[in-house]
């Protein structure tokens, strides 16, 4: 943000927006209206004595839509919805007054949203026990690790009570979504039809495993490495042949390691992408 002379603002856009030659990036810039100016959530207002204070920002297209209450989400999250706007209240809006009429605009949008009026009390609550534990929990020792659970109502909750007394922090996301539902921007490719990749195939006659790389797809090379093994193991040789044979380098490391070592490769056991799993 910039606080410029009246009347040089279009002047001083134009030339900021000349710098880049591509284009790529433009500037805005916001005028006084009615003694107040907008700035991200806030709006900044001019009162009669020439101070400022501040107020929350919304725009005309703003529909005060939130996380429904019956949505299949942990308390929580529900919770924190109400914490995060009552501490925005309180971060941006200067005067009690207006923080009043902040909260109460909050609560009747997400009354419209189901939430019942218990749920202002605990959040109020909670703000209070957090205040009380701030100088313990410093003293606490930090988690030992953080676990990702998938929320269902009734198991996940007693799940992070039993983790919170090990110790181990938890995150909850849903488990089904609308979007994992109905959104398939893109059909799932095959991995034989993948390319540019790397793959592993173990041998099912030792620990031995062949790792492999291809910018061709994984399904034309892996057939490519079968079809000259079966060559390998369908030609007749004589003694003396096959001990020659065996000396020679054949294309790849994995044909070898099948003859010199008569060795069964494990075609159906090859992976993409690589992995232990």
């Amino acid at each position: 943000m910039e606080i410029v002379k009246r009347g040089v603002q279009k002047e001083l856009t134009d030339h900021l927006n000349q710098v880049d030659p591509t284009g790529s990036i433009q500037f805005t810039y916001e005028e006084e209206r009615d003694g107040s100016l907008p700035f991200l959530d806030t709006l900044l207002v001019r009162k009669g004595d020439g101070t400022v204070k501040l107020l929350v920002f919304r725009k005309s297209t703003h529909t005060d839509q939130y996380l429904n209450f019956e949505s299949h989400y942990p308390l929580h999250q529900k919770l924190g919805v109400i914490r995060t706007l009552l501490d925005r209240c309180n971060a941006v809006i200067t005067e009690a007054p207006d923080q009043q009429l902040e909260v109460q605009h909050i609560k009747k949008a997400l009354t419209r949203c189901g939430y019942p009026n218990w749920t202002f009390k605990r959040v109020e609550q909670q703000k209070k026990r957090t205040k009380q534990k701030e100088s313990s929990k410093k003293q606490e020792e930090k988690a030992r690790c953080m676990v990702t659970l998938p929320y269902i109502k009734g198991v996940t909750e007693p799940l992070e009570r039993v983790f919170r007394k090990h110790n181990v922090a938890t995150a909850v996301k849903p488990k089904t979504t609308l979007r994992s539902l109905l959104v398939h921007p893109k059909d799932k490719q095959p991995d034989l039809a993948k390319t540019d990749c790397v793959y592993r195939i173990p041998c099912m006659s030792c620990e031995e495993v062949y790792i492999g790389e291809t910018g061709r797809t994984f399904g034309t090379r892996l057939e490519e490495h079968r079809k000259e093994a079966d060559n390998l193991n369908t030609t007749k040789y004589t003694r003396a042949q096959k001990r020659q044979a065996q000396k020679e380098d054949k294309k790849s490391a994995i044909t070898d390691h099948a003859a010199r070592k008569n060795c069964v490769i494990d075609w159906e056991g090859a992976k993409f992408p690589l992995t232990d799993s």
